[in-house]
């Protein structure tokens, strides 16, 4: 069979440049978007009197069969036919006849390639809000069993101040909550309707684009043809958001890596999600946090590579285009693994408390609590701070913490200290003196899990919403 659109050439495609233009081989994740969105259309061509009653009853019961099909995986797509939509297409045809090449009456590849994608990827949106969702819960139910254990807080990776674990964990809480309002934003851009656009300029027939985007349930519809066709800032924004939410894995994975490790010994991830060596028996390797953070720079990679196709396209529609698609898939797998693992992986986690308190009863991170005591006496914070480094000083060189100290060996540095001092040095009181709004305190990390699990009972409704939205 000829070409369908192969009237105006009088040669064969060469057999290389078909290979090489084909987009089947991967827009073939496209294929029930595509149907759904040639339903909707001919449901409109049929309402406006632009096609038949008979002929559009034939196109949807053969497009119905032709979705079985490919749910069923019972189709052989083919090079020839270049992308979905013409396998599709000539599929249609096959099973009804010539009435199946009116289906493309009033719209372009151009126009139906960007609505296939809209449709695909506001469904993935909604999937990776419940995923973060349920990894939000898995560190809240870690952070409630924390709520008493104290863990060296780090800056520069030096001990800094001493936390709560469960302080600590929602950080990422929080992180992964800015992840779900940025995914959630963007599905206003994404739930837009391109079809109707045509190649370029719309189209000469009546069409009515609104009735389409109620049939598809899309918010709107594109308010201009030639960016309707030409627009991908839906799928850059998406892979900005996946790359930010990476990176927050790469974060946590990072840390993961670290507690898990002999020197740490804070944290056992479970053997399920670990891995061994072929030679060493005794070796047990974080294999899934390493490989999502090295997976980050995959997504990276799809990200800048989809602005570096885009940055000098004059518009409309040109073949480069085509290279939008496999990064976004690629993105959309890479993401699906990593957070699908991350909710279970976290919520399995051995958590070792003595080894945390016993780090933090071995340095110096209570030091700030000593100058702010001195502070409290009346003295200038930064005497107060010299005061405090000699004495850490002193410590080192006598090989002793700050709670070793006698109330003589304070006083040596400050005529200030007195007897008090050993209660302000207490892991507990250091922690719980900061009683400040989003502080470490554990009356501060409880109303903060309070209001993170308000914020997921509101995640939890928008995407019992948008999945039925979506379908």
């Amino acid at each position: 069979m000829s070409k369908l659109w192969g009237g105006r050439f009088t040669k064969k495609t060469d057999q290389l440049v078909e290979e090489y233009t084909a987009s089947i081989m991967f827009d073939k994740e496209l294929a029930e978007e595509d149907v759904q969105g040639s339903l909707a259309h001919v449901t409109m061509l049929g309402k406006q009197g632009i096609l038949p009653a008979d002929d559009v009853d034939k196109i949807k019961d053969g497009l119905h069969r032709v979705l079985q099909r490919i749910k069923r995986d019972d189709i052989e797509f083919s090079i020839g036919d270049e992308d979905i939509h013409m396998n599709i297409e000539k599929t249609l045809i096959d099973d009804v006849g010539s009435v199946g090449g009116k289906l493309h009456t009033g719209r372009s590849r151009n126009d139906q390639v960007a609505t296939d994608m809209h449709l695909w990827l506001r469904k993935r949106v909604v999937e990776f809000v419940d995923m973060l969702y349920k990894l939000q819960l898995a560190l809240i139910g870690q952070a409630k069993d924390n709520l008493d254990t104290i863990v060296p807080g780090y800056t520069h990776l030096q001990r800094a101040q001493p936390i709560l674990f469960a302080h600590h964990l929602m950080a990422y809480v929080s992180m992964f909550g800015r992840d779900i309002e940025r995914l959630q934003d963007s599905y206003k851009r994404i739930n837009v309707l391109p079809l109707g656009a045509g190649a370029l300029a719309g189209t000469t027939f009546p069409i009515d684009r609104h009735f389409v985007a109620s049939q598809l349930k899309f918010d709107r519809v594109y308010e201009n043809s030639l960016d309707a066709v030409s627009d991908r800032d839906f799928i850059v924004e998406f892979l900005a958001d996946a790359s930010i939410i990476m990176m927050h894995l790469s974060r946590l994975s990072e840390e993961l890596i670290l507690w898990s490790s002999t020197e740490f010994h804070f944290v056992e991830l479970d053997d399920a999600f670990c891995t061994g060596s072929s030679i060493m028996p005794q070796k047990k390797n974080p294999d899934v946090p390493e490989l999502v953070r090295g997976k980050t720079g995959r997504v990276y990679g799809d990200l800048v590579g989809l602005l570096t196709v885009l940055k000098s396209l004059p518009l409309a529609y040109n073949k480069d285009m085509q290279e939008d698609k496999e990064g976004m898939f690629d993105t959309v797998k890479t993401l699906q693994g990593a957070l699908q693992l991350f909710a279970p992986m976290i919520a399995t986690m051995k958590v070792n408390k003595e080894r945390m308190r016993q780090a933090v009863n071995q340095d110096f991170s209570n030091a700030t609590d000593i100058a702010d005591f001195l502070v409290g006496k009346g003295l200038p914070f930064r005497q107060a701070h010299e005061v405090i480094g000699k004495t850490v000083l002193y410590c080192i060189e006598q090989n002793k913490y700050l709670l070793d100290l006698t109330l003589e060996e304070f006083k040596q540095f400050s005529s200030l200290f007195d007897d008090r001092i050993y209660a302000v040095l207490q892991p507990e009181q250091v922690v719980n003196a900061r009683n400040v709004y989003g502080g470490t305190a554990k009356p501060q990390v409880q109303d903060a899990i309070g209001r993170a699990e308000l914020a997921l009972e509101n995640t939890a409704a928008w995407v019992t919403e948008y999945l039925e939205r979506s379908r």
